[in-house]
């Protein structure tokens, strides 16, 4: 009997101490960009908006002394978008949007998309892929395109923070 207890506490030690371990090896990053809408008098008609490549910085966000070649997955948790400019207006001139991520030889990515977006927000959150994007994250530079579609004149130019904030999963000493 006693054999059966100490085989069950032990058991009960090792399946805690992987999940402490997991989350020692599992991190956000956080990625935040300004996109400008320009004014436009196009209706339902989608357009891109590039941004600028931009440097990831993953190395001075990796904290436990992970490596690069310890990552094992990146995904996206989440994407806000919040408008800054003009103050006190909402995303009521959009329809849609998709977000898409590119680097260096890698093919474009869709990350995230909100179709029906609300009329009276002033942030939003999108629905994001479930994909590994490993493959981008851990280039020196990615690019992000935003795609929109109008459902009512822009008369104005827009700022918009875009929020992404991406998990990282590591493997710890190489196991």
């Amino acid at each position: 009997m006693k054999k059966y207890i100490f085989v069950f506490i032990g058991l009960f030690f090792l399946f805690n101490s992987c999940e402490v371990v997991n989350s020692l090896t599992v991190f956000d990053i956080r990625f935040s960009q300004t996109i400008p809408i320009k004014a436009s008098l196009s209706l339902n008609t989608p357009f891109d908006i590039p941004t600028p490549e931009t440097t990831t910085n993953l190395s001075s966000s990796i904290d436990n002394n992970t490596q690069k070649d310890l990552i094992q997955k990146i995904w996206l948790k989440s994407l806000q978008m919040n408008i800054v400019k003009p103050d006190g207006e909402d995303f009521s001139f959009l329809s849609t949007i998709k977000i898409y991520i590119s680097a260096e030889g890698e093919s474009e990515e869709l990350i995230a998309w909100m179709d029906n977006v609300p009329t009276t927000a002033s942030t939003i959150s999108l629905s994001v892929t479930d994909a590994d994007l490993k493959k981008f994250i851990l280039k020196d530079k990615i690019s992000l395109r935003t795609r929109i579609t109008t459902d009512e004149i822009n008369s104005s130019d827009y700022e918009v923070n875009l929020d992404a904030d991406f998990t990282v999963d590591a493997k710890i000493l190489g196991i």
